[in-house]
């Protein structure tokens, strides 16, 4: 006779084969509910209310996994972070000896609403403000052609790619090492948007002896290629020499591809992305607000918008960048933008470590605009895209809150506007 079965859960998981570590789970779940270390994204079973708000943004689909599993003995943290793949389903024999004294089945209880701070205001959320949704006129994005979870096929897990050119964007000598890497794909069939990315695989294992994850980075040529007309990209990398405590430690996979010589290969998955697209509707204006190697999918638009307009194909609306670094010699790009023609692009840079001047950053740049940027944001043809550090993410959508409420707009409804319609795009980590 089969023994009774306890009460069960049905535990959200992350599979970790299949994971590309781009945190925009964490970033989208609004329970808190997901965290990672350096080897594992997982979910604490403890938080999450199974809203699913995770699912659709997820671009590999690594975060659609659930197992069942007795109320008792759901999955740890420590187990989750420790897995290199996800474990089977537990037997109903399996289930019955976890807690064999349990009570009957039930459903899961949904779990608390998020902590508060001190003011009884909710914490910022990138969930409650970033869209998920493409613009309605962006074109159509292929994903996950090679990879873990490639539909092409069950044996193709990569692609691999050619270096055809390495140049440093950043003026040498100084700390912030930062590549523009160019990669040939032949006669491989790999198409991809501005504002995807890829996956680089590094040569080699880690600590415990299994082959390193792949590392995603964003593609920063358009989506006829960094040279056009050949079948291929460029990435911008910065060379990692330490963690975000400032520990020195080197970045596996930024210094194999900063290191990479011309006529080197390298192993890709992907495109992953299919939201932070640029539109394509005549006269849509858009906002690019990014740091450091956030400008990776910024050049890609500005570039297709630039080539676009050289040939007299595309009417484009206003072109808006701020740029934000500690120093000019730091910012990636730096020299290219400054030829761009005015009438193109309008540039405002914001540096917080030069010698004898006040600290600025992107923030104060975007107030210092704001009689500009108000009324574009109000504009349904506007689209915003922030791009750069995790630490930059609430002050940016904070500062267009204030904004927009200082000229006596409401933001709770323009903000809800912005992400439903897919014109508030925001990615950092």
């Amino acid at each position: 006779m089969n023994a009774a079965l306890p009460q069960l859960l049905k535990q959200h998981l992350i599979d970790p084969e299949i994971c590309i570590r781009c945190n925009t789970c964490e970033a989208t779940c609004p329970q808190n509910a997901i965290t990672h270390d350096s080897r594992n994204y997982v979910v604490d079973v403890s938080l999450c209310n199974w809203c699913n708000a995770c699912i659709s943004p997820c671009p590999t689909g690594s975060i659609d996994n659930y197992r069942t599993v007795t109320r008792a003995k759901p999955y740890t943290l420590e187990e989750q972070l420790s897995w290199d793949e996800l474990p089977a389903e537990l037997s109903r024999d399996q289930l019955a000896a976890s807690a064999p004294d349990a009570a009957p089945a039930a459903e899961p209880e949904a779990a608390a609403a998020a902590p508060t701070d001190p003011t009884g205001e909710q914490p910022f959320r990138s969930a409650d403000w970033g869209a998920t949704l493409p613009p309605w006129s962006a074109a159509h994005a292929y994903v996950n052609l090679y990879g873990p979870s490639a539909k092409n096929s069950a044996t193709q897990k990569f692609i691999t790619a050619t270096v055809v050119g390495n140049v440093r964007v950043t003026e040498v000598g100084k700390e912030y090492d930062t590549h523009h890497v160019m990669l040939d794909f032949g006669a491989m069939p790999f198409p991809v948007l501005e504002g995807q990315s890829i996956g680089i695989i590094p040569p080699g294992v880690d600590e415990h002896g299994k082959p390193h994850h792949a590392r995603q980075y964003s593609i920063a040529s358009p989506r006829n290629g960094e040279r056009p007309g050949y079948n291929n990209l460029s990435l911008t990398i910065k060379r990692v020499l330490e963690d975000h405590q400032g520990r020195p430690v080197r970045g596996v996979a930024s210094n194999h591809m900063c290191d990479l010589q011309v006529g080197d290969r390298c192993q890709v998955i992907g495109p992953f992305g299919s939201s932070f697209l640029m539109p394509n509707h005549p006269r849509s204006n858009i906002i690019m607000i990014c740091t450091g190697t956030g400008s990776a999918p910024m050049r890609a638009m500005t570039e297709w918008r630039r080539r676009l307009r050289a040939s007299g194909k595309f009417e484009g609306g206003k072109l808006m960048l701020f740029f934000g670094a500690r120093t000019p010699e730091e910012l990636p790009y730096f020299g290219p933008l400054m030829n761009l023609p005015k009438d193109f692009i309008d540039i405002n840079f914001a540096f917080s470590r030069v010698a004898g001047q006040p600290k600025k950053y992107v923030q104060d740049a975007l107030k210092e605009r704001a009689s500009d940027l108000v009324p574009l944001l109000k504009d349904a043809n506007t689209y915003v895209y922030v791009c750069g550090l995790k630490a930059m993410e609430e002050g940016v959508v904070m500062t267009l809150r204030d904004l927009v409420e200082q000229v006596g707009g409401d933001w709770t409804q323009l903000g809800a506007q912005l992400k439903s319609e897919g014109r508030l795009h925001l990615e950092t980590c």
